[in-house]
């Protein structure tokens, strides 16, 4: 069989059987977890039956663009703004400079080189992973919510601006001024896209939703492309123009056509593409560095739990001020993983960083999701009970 062909089959089994298994057996992981495992196992280091080619390489990429892409169509603009929106911007500037300090003694002690792309990843939150189990949870409107989406907001947009315009192959300077025309064509991709959205377009497009030609979804797919190249020709990391493509479609999408494009998606998204992305993460993994030598991965683990999560949790004492709550939600806004793939992949590409800090730094995010949910869950259960217990 074609090699391609022998992945992808691979890939979608995986895929389909993970969450199956999970069900079956009521496994306690997040599923990212288990995705990235898969991969690590069948990948090239292990058993060999999945061998990232160009190709898987594109949908991987694909899938990596519509994870952000879904996490700017959750944003909500109350969770940017106010007091959430102050917080969470103040939170991840604190985050980002704890970082910076823990890199540096990383730099000066010898274990990295490459100190500003290491205290971006440790400064990054997976909103796109998490969101999906606060929207299950029921969560996305409450307090609670409201606060992660800020934070998990500027944990992923933060660092992505970060990567823009620190590690990409050009100047600072031109960096930025790549990141304001890139800024200035979203802009204009959305007004243009706002003024031709005439009654009538509405209309034709609200009858896709039920018919073959899906017309809504198939502009939304044409944005997230049409971003996603232009990000990567002015040098910048692709997932920036995947989440621009989601805030512009939030931002100008009546809500209940916003409502049924979610829903499709979601199924092309969390259905396959996303996770292929997680998949060929866990194949790429350089594991046989981390058994070698497990300790720069842990030592990662805990720069991030410093960095992303005691920041928080002091700085929300007020805002949160039950302390399991805030304890959860710190352990949340700790957790990360794509930003981590993104930089890793960005820095080895480039040559900045070796394969074994990266899987190093990738094996602490996926250490984080596996990790920071389960015992923030637990803390959660703990508060609640006490609260329905009589004698409390």
């Amino acid at each position: 069989m074609n090699p391609e062909y022998t992945s992808l089959v691979v890939i979608a089994a995986i895929a389909a059987f993970v969450p199956l298994l999970v069900g079956l057996f009521r496994i306690k992981v997040a599923e990212v977890v288990l995705l990235l495992g898969a991969g690590i196992i069948f990948g090239p280091e292990a058993l060999g039956w999945i061998q990232p080619d160009g190709s898987i390489e594109l949908l991987s990429e694909l899938g990596l663009g519509l994870l952000f892409f879904l996490a700017g169509l959750e944003l909500e603009q109350r969770a940017i703004r106010g007091q959430s929106g102050k917080l969470a911007a103040i939170g991840w500037v604190l985050s980002l400079v704890v970082a910076l300090i823990a890199a540096l003694i990383m730099t000066e002690t010898g274990k990295i080189e490459d100190t500003v792309a290491v205290a971006i990843a440790l400064s990054s939150t997976a909103l796109g992973t998490l969101l999906p189990m606060l929207r299950d949870k029921g969560e996305l409107g409450t307090k609670f919510g409201t606060f992660f989406m800020g934070a998990g907001a500027w944990g992923e947009f933060g660092p992505i601006i970060a990567i823009a315009v620190l590690l990409g192959t050009k100047s600072s300077f031109a960096a930025i001024i790549s990141l304001l025309v890139f800024g200035a064509i979203a802009l204009l991709l959305a007004v243009i896209g706002n003024r031709l959205a005439t009654e009538r377009v509405r209309k034709i497009f609200e009858r896709g939703h039920n018919t073959s030609s899906q017309t809504a979804l198939r502009f939304a797919l044409l944005l997230i492309i049409v971003l996603l190249t232009i990000a990567s020709e002015f040098g910048l990391d692709a997932v920036l123009g995947a989440f621009i493509a989601g805030v512009i479609v939030r931002r100008f999408a009546p809500p209940s056509e916003e409502s049924k494009l979610s829903v499709r998606i979601e199924s092309i998204g969390f259905g396959f593409m996303i996770p292929i992305f997680f998949i060929v993460s866990g194949a790429n993994l350089d594991i046989a560095s981390i058994i070698a030598n497990p300790f720069p991965m842990i030592r990662f683990f805990v720069y991030i739990f410093i960095a992303r999560g005691v920041v928080q949790f002091f700085l929300y004492r007020k805002a949160l001020p039950d302390v399991r709550e805030r304890a959860r939600f710190s352990l949340y806004v700790a957790t990360g993983l794509p930003i981590i793939v993104a930089v890793t992949g960005i820095e080895v590409a480039n040559g900045y960083m070796t394969t074994a800090n990266a899987a190093a730094l990738v094996g602490a995010g996926a250490l984080t999701v596996l990790v920071f949910p389960l015992v923030g869950n637990a803390l959660t259960k703990g508060s609640k009970e006490a609260r329905l217990d009589p004698a409390s």
